[in-house]
């Protein structure tokens, strides 16, 4: 299955797990988005389970706007994937993480 994002990267599913296989220039879309201590982190939450914006910037103790953003750059990268669905006061942003390991191909 390919992921149709700004990066083109391939993700294998065997057993439960997924795997994104990065290669050549994609690697720097992967390193930028987990550069960052906080997408780190969100990662690790979100491994455990799917958190909406809100709930996720509670745990994190920053602002949904930054978590937000921080959600957008995991995205683009193809790590985190989200759908909306009903919520209490409108519309939740569910995000979840899309693959469980990431295989490096230098070219």
């Amino acid at each position: 299955m390919e992921v149709q994002q700004e990066y083109q990267n391939t993700i294998i599913e065997s057993d439960g797990s997924r795997t994104i296989i990065v290669v050549g220039d994609n690697v720097e879309g992967i390193a930028s988005a987990l550069k960052s201590e906080t997408r780190r982190e969100i990662i690790k939450i979100l491994r455990k389970e799917p958190l909406d914006v809100s709930r996720l910037a509670a745990k994190l103790n920053q602002t949904e706007a930054n978590v937000s953003a921080q959600i957008q750059q995991l995205q683009k990268a193809g790590l985190v994937k989200s759908r909306y669905e009903p919520g209490d006061h409108g519309v939740r942003k569910i995000c979840e993480v899309q693959i469980d390991r990431i295989i490096i191909e230098l070219e």
